[in-house]
């Protein structure tokens, strides 16, 4: 289980999970500093992880989370991954070791 920095958890292999059934083999980190429903990167960690949150319309994907979720050995960061909403380079976890 990660520990989201705002309160609430989730369960890393439900991410695992949430990527590979989006076909891709990442999810970007898409933080923002808006609410739920004003959200414009719906495919990004940060809005997925919304829904675990004590306070969904805070950003949840922060530097700590992701650095809890490469501990885990189920990801890596890598600084140039093409966003799906916006085209995009962003900042995002890769799928290693599955």
């Amino acid at each position: 289980m990660i520990n989201l920095t705002e309160g609430g958890q989730f369960d890393e292999v439900d991410l695992v999970t949430h990527i590979q059934d989006s076909g891709l083999t990442y999810v970007i980190q898409g933080q923002q500093s808006v609410t739920h429903e004003n959200h414009t990167k719906p495919n990004s960690l940060d809005c997925w992880l919304r829904q675990f949150a004590v306070n969904p319309d805070t950003k949840q994907a922060d530097n700590i989370v992701m650095d809890a979720l490469v501990d885990t050995g189920y990801f890596e960061i890598i600084l140039q991954l093409q966003c799906p909403d916006s085209g995009k380079s962003c900042k995002g976890l890769r799928l290693i070791n599955i």
